[in-house]
């Protein structure tokens, strides 16, 4: 039978062979993984203290079980309580850095050694914090992939759903947890099959204008953003998906031009979802519009529109209110 103390015997071994145990704990350490950062090969050290802006990137980690990994998390006001996440255990666990935007200051302060964020969502010329300046005072960084498509230098461009797939894997190798990467991914895979497999094969698809915020006007979602995605998988199509670009400000003119049989409302801010329907019903210039005039109108919540795990959510309840539209 063997016995417990061969155990510090072994150490001991070890230890005498190596002459330090320190140089097998920096060893460790200073092993690094070459993971692309949008476009650009970047060498990671694996985290032991990330900072997370909003819900998106800390939901991305959570998903992974790297709770123990995440020094804290960044949330504005706007956001929705993290109290409503299927995560809320983890955020619990982690403490919230601040409710304002991401900055420089903040993630020194926190000792962060990897700040995820999307560029120009988070990550910003601006305000000051970028994933160059981070290099420059050695701490690392990570952007949605669905972000990098006009990132300076090292644009990167992939579907919103294929690019939240590629952070979950991307963010797997950071952390050295490829195995459990590749499990998310598959679950989240076969949850879109699933939607994209029941979807109404309607002629033409179901047009769908996305609001956001804004009075003079609007601001909705273009081709590169989660929205995108879960309206063309679901089966309906986007009135603005010829528009190259993420959030974007659109006149109410093309909106009533465009004729959008459903109005998905992003479900943030200081106004509810009911106030914004409401708004948009007061609107004389959408009167003609068929979504206001059949009261067609879908809440997405805001941790479903921008990229994370809860985009899948997000869908699959699309799906489901077209699957059930009359037109």
């Amino acid at each position: 039978m063997r016995t417990t103390r061969a155990v510090p015997l072994l150490l001991a071994t070890l230890i005498a062979a190596t002459g330090c145990g320190a140089q097998v704990a920096d060893a460790d350490a200073a092993a690094t993984t070459t993971v692309p950062r949008c476009a650009q090969p970047v060498e990671y050290r694996q985290p032991q203290a990330a900072v997370a802006y909003e819900g998106g990137s800390a939901d991305k980690l959570f998903a992974l079980g790297l709770a123990d990994k995440v020094r804290g998390y960044v949330m504005p006001p706007a956001n929705p309580p993290v109290t409503e996440s299927p995560w809320a255990q983890d955020y619990a666990s982690v403490e919230m850095l601040s409710d304002d935007l991401l900055n420089r200051e903040l993630v020194v302060d926190a000792g962060a050694d990897l700040v995820v964020a999307g560029w120009r969502s988070g990550f910003s010329d601006e305000r000051g914090i970028t994933p160059e300046l981070l290099d420059r005072l050695g701490i690392q960084s990570f952007m949605h992939t669905e972000s990098c498509w006009n990132y300076p230098g090292f644009a990167e461009r992939v579907t919103p759903i294929e690019g939240l797939y590629e952070d979950m894997r991307r963010l797997g190798d950071i952390f050295g947890v490829p195995e459990r990467a590749d499990a998310v991914v598959a679950d989240m895979q076969a949850r879109v099959a699933a939607v994209e497999a029941a979807a109404p094969r309607l002629d033409p698809p179901p047009s769908v204008f996305l609001y956001d915020s804004g009075t003079d006007r609007p601001n909705s979602a273009a081709n590169q953003v989660p929205p995108n995605d879960i309206i063309r998988i679901a089966g309906g199509r986007n009135i603005l998906d010829d528009v190259d670009g993420r959030w974007t400000d659109v006149g109410w003119e093309t909106v009533v031009e465009r004729r959008p049989e459903i109005i998905m409302i992003l479900d943030y801010g200081d106004r509810s979802a009911q106030e914004k329907i409401d708004f948009l019903k007061s609107l004389p210039t959408l009167r003609s519009v068929p979504a206001v005039q059949n009261d067609n109108f879908f809440v997405l919540d805001y941790n479903e529109g921008i990229s994370g795990p809860r985009n899948i959510d997000g869908l699959e309840r699309f799906g489901a209110y077209l699957r059930e539209l009359r037109r």
